[in-house]
């Protein structure tokens, strides 16, 4: 048995270390029965649903301080985004299957567009419409990456049911990243992002993709940096 004394120091030192990143930017959903759409219409992968496609994803080798739930959220409040209109969710939290063994699991959090205000402008959005985004996290047995894999997409206002924008997949990730890439900082944090686009993981065009609306087929890979 160690002596009390010991065991605190122990504890101290662990608590300084720096948190070590993950090994790999993201495990490919489609390689183990997962899937880079999302499910908006409650099929949970029956044949004929329709999703929305997850183009962003934050890789695992990202600072860990990022992929928090916490932590996301300073995050994407230094490029625009923030919690719902005081709090409040209105209609069903959508779902995706990530192929790490956990299966069709609920969006972790969803995120809108600011307009400026973390703390009020996301009821702005819910107004007259713009950016938001679904977040879903790899974390399952088969495939722990720790990556989070994004739904992002700009939409119509409130009277128009908040329906996507024509072309609203492409703009509203192209939007995101415009955002996040360089240097951004929130409550004492300063963020380094760098992009890469990738292909071959979600195809081009508008096959299962709901409110048939066609992709260009490009996901936006961001490694996030504490800087």
């Amino acid at each position: 048995m160690f002596p009390s004394s010991a065991v605190l120091f122990l504890a101290g030192l662990a608590s300084a270390m720096p948190q070590l990143k993950r090994a790999t930017d993201f495990f490919d959903p489609n390689a183990n029965g997962g899937s880079m759409l999302d499910d908006s219409t409650g099929g949970f992968g029956a044949l004929g649903y329709l999703g929305e496609p997850l183009n962003v994803i934050i890789s695992g080798q990202s600072s860990p301080g990022v992929l928090t739930d916490d932590g996301f959220l300073t995050y994407i409040q230094s490029i625009g985004f923030s919690f719902e209109c005081l709090g409040l969710h209105l209609g069903g939290p959508q779902s995706a299957n990530l192929g790490d063994g956990n299966g069709w699991v609920n969006q972790t959090a969803e995120y809108r567009q600011d307009y400026g205000s973390p703390d009020l402008g996301t009821c702005l959005e819910s107004l007259i419409g713009g950016n938001h985004l679904r977040v879903f996290r790899q974390n399952g047995p088969q495939a722990d990456s720790g990556a989070l894999f994004l739904a992002v997409s700009k939409e119509e206002p409130v009277t128009e049911q908040h329906t996507i924008v024509p072309d609203g997949y492409n703009i509203g990730r192209d939007l995101l990243v415009g955002n996040a890439v360089g240097t951004t900082s929130r409550e004492g944090f300063t963020y380094q992002t760098t992009l890469q686009n990738l292909t071959g993981l979600l195809p081009a065009g508008d096959a299962n993709v709901n409110h048939d609306i066609a992709t260009d087929g490009v996901t936006a890979l961001l490694t996030v940096t504490i800087v």
